[in-house]
């Protein structure tokens, strides 16, 4: 059976590299390229405020899905999401608006030292953790919105990349600043004894949500995996060291979607 190739354009050069025949426009273009992008099967890596024309208006493909985007974008909606789906794999989580009650709520149900995470952020970065009331006081007098959990001392944590409808790879991260375990800030990665009751956590909750790329950051505390929360637009750094071939991944996970085998 002979596989046609598809017609791909991307706003994301570096995420678009290795994929073969990809034409790469900027995004700040995409209007004036309106006939070349409802000639192709596929878009790729568009950004966020692209998708209600892509999606809508001109009835596109779009990777990572639209569902991914839409959960991905703001850590207040996917951990909503995590509750509603799997509740006894959610951190202990506190979401309001950060008045005086909310300082209080928060020391009442989850304690001191307790984690704040800026909604939109990644990389380790807008994660903190707090120690005292007067730290917690002056953080919610800079944030309208509250996102607060409970601490969870790890040593390391896990990153989980799903691409398609599977996982392309998983690694420890360990070390990093003592509290972030993330690569940004220098953690040590170990691809061994992933736990398998992580995973498929992971897949069980991708496959309902219909993300189809990911890199997810799941807690393992006590035999017991966490969902901390999920990033579309990973570091790749992971999947280089693993040697991972995640432009193949993509294009045949396009190919089964698009149904061009002919």
């Amino acid at each position: 059976m002979v596989r046609r190739a598809i017609r791909l354009v991307s706003f994301d050069a570096f995420r678009s590299l290795g994929i073969p025949g990809v034409s790469v426009l900027k995004p700040e273009d995409f209007i004036r390229q309106r006939v070349l992008i409802e000639a192709t099967d596929w878009v790729l890596f568009p950004q966020t405020w692209q998708l209600n024309v892509l999606c809508y208006a001109w009835k596109r493909r779009v990777f990572p899905s639209p569902s991914t985007y839409d959960i991905g974008y703001d850590k207040v909606e996917q951990t909503r999401v995590f509750e509603s789906l799997a509740p006894a794999h959610v951190p202990r989580t506190l979401i309001r608006a950060a008045d005086e009650g909310a300082i209080e709520q928060a020391i009442d149900e989850l304690g001191l030292p307790l984690v704040v995470k800026e909604p939109r952020n990644a990389m380790g970065r807008g994660v903190h953790l707090l120690e005292t009331r007067s730290a917690l006081r002056a953080w919610c007098a800079q944030h309208p919105v509250l996102y607060a959990q409970e601490y969870l001392p790890l040593s390391a944590d896990l990153r989980v990349v799903w691409v398609g409808d599977r996982v392309l790879t998983a690694y420890w991260r360990r070390g990093g600043d003592g509290f972030h375990h993330n690569i940004a800030c220098s953690a040590i990665l170990d691809y061994e004894a992933i736990p398998g009751a992580a995973l498929e956590l992971l897949a069980a909750l991708a496959r309902t949500l219909g993300i189809d790329h990911a890199g997810f950051d799941i807690a393992w505390m006590d035999g017991h995996p966490y969902l901390l929360e999920l990033n579309v637009l990973f570091g790749n750094a992971g999947l280089r060291q693993a040697g991972v071939d995640i432009a193949g991944t993509i294009v045949a996970h396009l190919h089964e979607r698009v149904g061009s085998a002919i």
